[in-house]
């Protein structure tokens, strides 16, 4: 798909856009951004990005693309569900409104960042992307929802690719610190110590760098490709995780590194087959737990104090909806002033 290259990116200044957007660049592609910069702009300064609620993108803003990414929407469990009702407008809503916009504006190519937690509770099975999606929790729910949403305006002129992602994690320049790898890395760093919170649940994992090679082969696939697609680097105990983040950690410095097993009971627990992925995307990832790691500790440097507020996404969150509710309390008041 480059008879157009112009694509523009949903979110794209958050921690994957970070990672995908100069790779775009890179493979000489023309990228625009839209994001409401919640975590700042570390994007290059030759990216057009313009600072705009997504809700307010009209036809008129997507006329002339030929593909559009959407990255944006509340990102994990924590953010969901301190605000389930935020949670469904910006996972499910926003990417219907979008994908339907764009379609209308005559955009070739929807792609959707979808989750693996759309599955639920596998009860140790591999799911592929006929498995039943079983999630209970407001995240999973809602991504589910999205996907279906942006999937239902599909046809022979109009592509959508649901890219069901694992747990993305790795260094990017908008760093966050709230993903298993990023959290384990940063609790071996600053205190010695690594909590595993349920060493038998499953998790895929997935490296920024596969996740952003992923969304490249998706726009790169043929014109009339649409469809649902897992995609990780690879299915891991959490336990497994933290004995890995341990020893990977130790050997790349000085320190020695406890590691706490507690048994907290947790019905989220799925691993995925890939093989879909491969097979029509040619997708390949070729990144370990190790390999976060190691590229999180190189990268120490930049990131600067590990616990950050700016690095937890709930952090902000909750301040930016502390400050909407003074703004919406002081403007009541006025109102009330008036009359």
């Amino acid at each position: 798909m480059k008879k157009n290259k112009k694509i523009l990116v949903g979110g794209g200044a958050g921690y994957i856009g970070a990672q995908l957007v100069p790779l775009l660049v890179d493979a000489g592609y023309e990228v625009e951004v839209i994001d409401l910069l919640w975590f700042g702009n570390h994007l290059p300064s030759n990216i057009k990005v313009t600072k705009k609620d997504l809700f307010e993108c009209t036809q008129a803003d997507m006329a002339g693309f030929n593909a559009f990414i959407f990255l944006a929407g509340l990102s994990n469990d924590p953010m969901a569900e301190h605000s389930p009702s935020k949670n469904f407008i910006f996972n499910a809503a926003l990417p219907s409104y979008l994908a339907y916009t764009a379609k209308r504006a005559g955009v070739k190519r929807f792609i959707y960042a979808s989750s693996c937690s759309v599955y639920g509770y596998t009860e140790d099975k591999v799911f592929d992307e006929e498995s039943p999606a079983s999630s209970n929790y407001p995240y999973g729910l809602s991504k589910l929802q999205g996907e279906r949403g942006a999937l239902e305006l599909q046809d022979e002129h109009f592509s959508v690719i649901s890219l069901r992602q694992g747990t993305v994690c790795g260094y990017s320049k908008r760093m966050r610190m709230d993903l298993i790898v990023n959290a384990m890395y940063k609790t071996a760093m600053v205190d010695e110590k690594i909590t595993v919170n349920n060493p038998d649940i499953w998790r895929p994992i997935y490296d920024i760098r596969d996740c952003a090679q992923a969304f490249l082969l998706a726009l790169e696939a043929p014109e009339d490709l649409s469809g649902i697609f897992n995609v990780s680097s690879g299915n891991y105990t959490v336990g497994d995780v933290g004995e890995r983040v341990r020893q990977r950690v130790e050997k790349l410095s000085d320190k020695k590194i406890d590691l706490e097993i507690k048994h907290v009971a947790d019905m989220r627990n799925y691993k995925v087959s890939t093989t879909k992925a491969e097979t029509v995307l040619g997708f390949r990832p070729v990144h370990s737990v190790e390999d976060i790691v190691a590229s999180l500790h190189e990268h120490q440097g930049d990131m600067g104090n590990l616990n950050q507020d700016n690095y937890y996404n709930i952090r902000i969150f909750k301040e930016i909806a502390k400050r909407e509710e003074l703004r919406n309390k002081r403007l009541s008041e006025i109102d009330d002033f008036k009359y």
